[in-house]
């Protein structure tokens, strides 16, 4: 038997993906794509190989082989996907999954490119240039109308003509619905975002997805911030299971879960088992794999390690140990093998790159560092982050010189510095910085350093029976569920991002214990909401203590009541950031769990003594 070998774009030698609102003004590129999304959606049978229907099957349903990458699960009690979940091989996995779906898109690019009579050559160029695009959430946490609420794009046809056409990225139509879906994903012919009802006339609510990821947005860009600037160890990067390594942050998949579970409301992407069809999947995991490549420049040699298998796939089973050299089936590289972790670390011999990564010497780890680091801040900086590296460099009056000071109960944490040092060049956003007080000692080069406040959330990730969501309040909570996400008190969510049919994995009922970990940060609410001069512990954990609120709710929209989720916990850690002179990142000096905030409450902490 021959294998389809998953060997990415080809051509040109290594081009950029490009974020989704300059992808869709390309013309000869964005008119390739969308031709050949639709050709590998409707002019392959869904049971071909590079179809999208299996390209998107790999990740779940509907439980099938895909190449001969496994005949039978490996456990039949296992999960039965093949994606890498709550795994250390969460964003290795991803990478070549990802590169398939390129290829596929590129091949029929290709042949399309053949077809056109007016500037063939400008087309063939094209279509040799032509990578998936990625979108950038953090940044941009509404996609362009392009990808959720047009149902025909105009694109430039064959014969010179401009033309308007289906729009393959709002949605995917099965042709037939697999009868391996459970409800209510068998009622519905096409993939939806946020749909209006469970029954077979749904549509996509595109009013209230656009209200949910504008929402999301602040929060988005402070977690994508502290992961690049915080987390230094790969499993705390790589997977939403319990170790942060120190960081108070949450991990690629932690993040990656909440736009899966915001975009699809209670659609296909927000459940494992049907999210692949959706086609913001792959823009949504391309974005997942750039910060890979990001955060892999700021933390040269660190890259994959040994960790538990978690549920297991379809080939690997579940509690096991998974590492560097195991296979990232069903994506094989040679005939006779798959690709690995090992072997995914260099994106160029891949066939492609991202824009942050363009005229910098690859070999010269140090400038490649700092260069990423200062586009880090630049796109992600966000208020908090701008605030302390603007003062450093322009003291303002904002800035008092009262400094505050550990108290005798510090746990004296520290962390590394990342030695990574900012160009003079580095302009600052300052327009939307809080008035907030920052610590100084007065001078000109002495290190700044402010309070960093983050709930962290730990709770068991089959309790609730599928995706959901913690969301956070300061001050009051409205009495309707459906304006909790938008509300101008909601400040942040933690979301589990779960398989809806765990009732056919035996083993994920055996796995009840299986602990979910995130961070909502709540500095940006409290300077925004609270009044408050400073974020010092003396005045922000009284106001915490009095407005810090909860609630759980499932994607459905449904509420959860606490007694149903006994292992919620909610601990507010607080954490000593300063700025030393030279730095381009702040640098945690000292971490609290302030236990008595939430103690005492459903849902809150277990322990009532500060640690």
């Amino acid at each position: 038997m021959s294998h389809y070998l998953v060997t990415g774009a080809t051509g040109a030698a290594a081009p950029n993906r490009l974020e989704i609102n300059d992808f869709v003004k390309q013309e000869e590129q964005f008119s390739l794509y969308i031709q050949a999304l639709q050709f590998i959606y409707s002019g392959r049978s869904q049971s071909d190989i590079d179809s999208f229907f299996q390209i998107g099957g790999i990740h779940g349903l509907p439980y099938i082989p895909w190449d001969g990458a496994g005949n039978e699960p490996v456990d039949t009690d296992a999960w039965e996907g093949y994606c890498t979940h709550g795994s250390v091989l969460f964003p290795t996995f991803h990478r070549p999954y990802v590169l398939l779906v390129e290829q596929a898109i590129q091949a029929a690019a290709i042949q399309i490119a053949s077809t056109y009579t007016v500037d063939k050559a400008r087309y063939q160029d094209a279509a040799l240039n032509l990578r998936q695009p990625y979108w950038d959430w953090a940044k941009n946490p509404i996609p362009p109308p392009e990808v959720i609420s047009m149902d025909e794009v105009t694109i430039m046809g064959p014969s010179g003509q401009k033309i308007s056409v289906p729009n393959p990225l709002r949605r995917y139509t099965f042709h037939p619905i697999d009868p391996s879906f459970p409800e209510p994903y068998q009622s519905w012919q096409t993939t939806l975002r946020h749909p209006s009802t469970e029954d077979a006339n749904a549509s996509d609510n595109v009013s209230q997805l656009k209200a949910t990821l504008k929402s999301a947005g602040p929060q988005l860009k402070t977690k994508t911030y502290n992961l690049l600037t915080r987390v230094r160890t790969w499993p705390a990067f790589s997977n939403h299971t319990p170790d942060d390594g120190g960081s108070t942050s949450n991990s690629l998949e932690g993040i990656h879960d909440g736009v899966h579970v915001d975009v699809g409301g209670n659609g296909h992407m927000s459940d494992p088992s049907v999210a692949g069809f959706d086609p913001i999947f792959f823009m949504h995991h391309a974005q997942v794999d750039r910060l890979l490549s990001m955060w892999s420049a700021l933390n040269p040699g660190v890259w994959i390690t040994d960790g538990p298998s978690g549920d297991g796939t379809w080939t690997i089973p579940p509690d096991t140990v998974v590492g560097k050299d195991t296979n990232l089936t069903p994506f094989w590289n040679t005939q006779t093998s798959y690709w690995i972790s090992a072997n995914v670390t260099d994106t160029s011999r891949m066939g492609y790159t991202y824009p942050e990564f363009n005229d910098l010497d690859m070999g010269d780890q140090a400038s490649v560092r700092t260069a990423i680091a200062t586009q880090v801040n630049k796109l992600y900086g966000g208020p908090i982050s701008t605030l302390t590296t603007t003062t450093l460099r322009e003291p303002s009056s904002r800035v008092t010189a009262e400094r505050t000071t550990a108290g005798t109960d510090s746990t004296g944490t520290s962390s590394q510095s990342t030695n990574i040092k900012p160009e003079s060049t580095l302009k600052r956003n300052i327009d939307e910085a809080p008035q907030i007080k920052l610590s100084s000692t007065g001078g000109h080069d002495e290190q700044k350093e402010f309070w960093e406040w983050t709930a962290r959330v730990q709770i068991k990730k089959y309790e609730i029976g599928g995706s959901f969501k913690i969301l956070f309040f300061l001050g009051s909570v409205p009495n309707d569920p459906k304006d909790w996400a938008t509300d101008s008190h909601f400040v942040g969510a933690f979301h589990g991002f779960v398989n809806s049919s765990a009732e056919r994995c035996a083993n994920c009922r055996r796995q009840r214990d299986v602990v979910l970990e995130g961070f909502v940060h709540l500095n940006e609410g409290i300077a925004k909401l609270s009044n408050l001069n400073s974020f010092n512990p003396d005045v922000v954990e009284p106001y915490l203590k009095e407005n810090l609120h909860w609630r759980v709710q499932k994607v459905s929209g449904e509420v959860v009541n606490f007694d149903a989720v006994q292992s919620l916990e909610v601990v507010v850690v607080s954490t000593r950031l300063t700025l030393p002179p030279g730095e381009i990142f702040p640098v945690p000096a000292e971490t609290h769990h302030r236990h008595h905030i939430t103690h005492g409450r459903p849902g809150g902490s277990r322990h009532s003594v500060q640690a």
